[in-house]
């Protein structure tokens, strides 16, 4: 399975419309628009979760292709680094 990082997101953008907008190219194992946490509105980005070949071709397809009028920046997702700041308990 391959995530897949998907920015220049719309404001309005729901999960199921990113979901949809990827189905087309295989299963969608999950399917999210990151939301700010203090308001709940979208971030502008997202993340999709998909096999790894079926991933490959979204991303050489979905590239640049325009969604709520808006060119997409999809490409494979990466890992964010573990903070090393001071804990919280």
């Amino acid at each position: 399975m391959k995530k897949i990082y998907v920015g220049n997101l719309s404001w309005g953008t729901t999960d199921e419309e990113l979901e949809q907008t990827f189905a087309s190219f295989g299963t969608v194992h999950s399917a999210a628009v990151i939301k700010d946490r203090e308001t709940g509105r979208s971030r502008g980005f997202g993340f999709v979760e998909m096999d790894a070949a079926d991933a490959d071709r979204a991303i050489e397809e979905m590239n640049g292709k325009e969604m709520g009028s808006r060119p997409l920046r999809v490409n494979e997702a990466n890992e964010r680094p573990r903070r090393s700041g001071p804990r919280r308990f």
